[in-house]
């Protein structure tokens, strides 16, 4: 199993801050380069508890679909979201959000396991790791840059 732990300084209020984060179309939009589109479920506006989506974006030159979760959702405070079919062996996402000196901490959690054992461990190891850091980096970047706009009225509706 692999962990990426994120922190993201966000100067805007807490609840715009969670609730871009479960923002189907701002995730859409972040994901844009991997062609990203919501497929099932909730496939616009804001994603809540025990809601699932399912997203088809084109990862490694191959186009996968894999259905997400909302397993735990304490607001504004607290998310989670899991895995339920898709091309890894697991995926556990929380989503932390804490109010300190008028700005909002966002931190993420995010464990992965990719499939095929060992080979998938090496996989993870060598490539895969960063590139899923490098995608929640993108992510929280703008959330970041849409909570500190006025851009963030368009998600928010």
């Amino acid at each position: 199993m692999s962990t990426i732990f994120l922190t993201t300084e966000i100067n805007a209020p807490i609840q715009r801050c969670f609730d871009l984060s479960r923002s189907i179309d701002l995730h859409k939009l972040s994901t844009s380069k991997t062609n990203e589109k919501a497929v099932a479920g909730v496939t616009t506006g804001l994603i809540g508890l025990h809601e699932t989506v399912t997203w088809r974006a084109k990862h490694f030159g191959i186009y996968q679909t894999m259905e997400t979760k909302i397993t735990a959702f304490i607001a504004p405070e607290y998310f989670e979201s899991s895995m339920v079919r898709g091309a890894f062996k697991s995926i556990f996402h929380k989503h932390i959000f804490e109010e300190v000196n008028g700005k909002t901490i966002m931190k993420d959690e995010f464990n992965f396991e990719a499939p095929f054992g060992f080979p998938g461990k090496i996989f993870s190891k060598l490539i895969l790791n960063n590139y899923m850091k490098r995608l929640l980096e993108e992510r929280n970047l703008l959330i970041k840059e849409v909570a500190e706009s006025e851009q963030w009225k368009e998600f928010l509706k």
